[in-house]
């Protein structure tokens, strides 16, 4: 049998998928990622599963929707779960990490065999025999915790924060064991002859919003800013946290460029890692190559800052893959697919089965033909009673369990993206759509979400003969 491919998968943190040269974006400086898109495979719509950065890797990780893996906010897989990198494991692979995971439990491998400057902790829950008492004796404390929204943007700028250290830490690990790995100064042989699969994962471009001087400078003055009223329904007219941001032109300007910034910086430490596999003599083309990012960022459209929102810049995501040897040309995917179909896809693409009870889809026939046949349906999920499905150009979203709902208009939000790119309008209760709603209420039942929601819900995934969207 042929020696199995070698994976080099990049990942950052909360990058808009917009924010990109390959994406038409014509400010930010992403040479690397341009290059790589040049002979890639690119997704144009590709969705995070989950919006907020706990239950997105896990669902990527587990090829899972939320509610089918339990991880339906800030909780961790169960230990030994099922993930890529463990069914990987499996079939001999190296499974190598440098950086975030964000694991929050005592499994803090969840199936890699190493890990390289990790963000290992394992969360106040975990932790065996912990005595409530003395936990609730600090909690009150003032001054701990994150900044608000308010204060982030208005801090943003020139600085070198403690993510911008943890990146060169991730990718200076990353860097060591690929020379280790693959030209061992003392035993001049290669670690091991068992495939690799090699993950740098990147805190930026994740709030706080710093950056250097020079990049700072370069796009101050080039930035597009979202200066949007917000949105007057009761959920997407919120903050993340609840939290009001009321800032001015100048600050939003300042965020804006400071995080152009940091995808910027994420870009070269993806560059010098890549240049680092072909200085002991990797061949690039011989390798598939990942990237995407865990969820988007707002900055500040339809007035709101970071993620957990349904927006296409909160829950669209960046995916390109690469491998010259198998996908020769470059071509663009439009149809929708979930971070959740990496796992299906890698393992199609390693040629190793891809186990029972996932909520994944193999991408690899859009990757040989993007006009092959595709349920074109996502699914994305926020805390336990907010969800979105989006087939084709219809994005619905249902917002149940909470006190604003208390009229029906305001548990279901429906945009037409192929109308309302900018997603302005709220067309929900339109005649026109009427029979399409009821077509996606049904679905979100069997999703276990709205009022008829399926109490047996275990896995129903993107395999239960789901009612095709018709044209409109």
């Amino acid at each position: 049998m042929a020696h199995r491919p070698n994976i080099l998968f990049l990942m950052s943190d909360q990058h808009r998928a917009d924010v990109a040269g390959y994406a038409g974006n014509s400010v930010v400086r992403t040479p690397v990622l341009d290059e790589l898109a040049r002979n890639s495979v690119v997704f144009q719509n590709a969705y995070a599963a989950s919006p907020i950065c706990v239950p997105g890797r896990q669902c990527m990780m587990s090829g899972q929707l939320p509610k089918t893996c339990g991880c339906e906010g800030w909780t961790d897989l169960a230990p030994d779960y099922t993930t890529f990198a463990r069914e990987f494991s499996r079939y001999a692979y190296q499974t190598v990490c440098s950086g975030k995971l964000h694991h929050m439990g005592k499994d803090q491998m969840q199936g890699w065999t190493q890990r390289v400057a990790p963000d290992a902790v394992v969360s106040d829950q975990h932790i065996a025999g912990k005595i409530q008492s003395e936990f609730d004796r600090y909690t009150a404390a003032p001054g701990t915790g994150k900044w608000s929204n308010q204060k982030e943007v208005e801090r943003a700028g020139i600085a070198h924060g403690p993510y911008q250290t943890f990146d060169a830490t991730a990718l200076d690990a990353a860097a060591n064991f690929v020379r280790q790995y693959f030209a061992h100064a003392y035993h001049d042989k290669p670690g091991s002859h068992r495939p690799l699969m090699l993950k740098m994962s990147l805190l930026q471009p994740h709030y706080p919003f710093f950056t250097d001087e020079s990049k700072f400078h370069y796009y101050l003055n080039r930035v597009p800013i979202y200066n949007e009223s917000p949105c007057d329904h009761p959920v997407l007219s919120q903050s993340q946290l609840w939290q009001p941001v009321n800032v001015s032109e100048r600050d939003i300007r300042r965020a804006t460029a400071a995080y152009y910034g940091m995808i910027e910086t994420v870009d070269a430490h993806f560059g010098k890692l890549m240049e680092t596999l072909e200085h002991v003599g990797q061949n690039l083309d011989d390798w598939i190559i990942i990237y995407t990012s865990d969820h988007g960022e707002m900055l500040g459209q339809h007035g709101l800052w970071e993620k957990a929102r349904f927006y296409e810049a909160s829950v669209r995501v960046p995916l390109l893959i690469r491998w010259p040897r198998r996908f020769t040309h470059s071509k663009l995917v439009n149809k929708n697919v979930s971070l959740c179909d990496l796992f299906a896809t890698l393992c199609d693409l390693a040629d190793i089965p891809a186990p029972a009870g996932l909520d994944s889809r193999s991408m690899v026939p859009l990757m040989t033909d993007p006009a092959s046949d595709w349920h074109n349906e996502v699914v994305s999920q926020v805390g336990t009673n907010h969800a979105m499905i989006k087939w084709d150009h219809l994005k619905y979203q249902y917002y149940g369990g909470s006190a604003c709902n208390e009229r029906e208009q305001e548990r279901e939000v429906l945009f037409d993206l192929h109308d309302d790119p900018g997603e302005n309008t709220n067309v929900a209760q339109l005649p026109k759509h009427a029979a399409t709603i009821k077509r996606f209420r049904k679905r979100l039942a069997t999703l276990g979400h709205g009022p008829d929601a399926d109490p047996d819900y275990k896995n129903a995934g993107y395999h239960t003969g789901n009612p095709a969207i018709p044209l409109m």
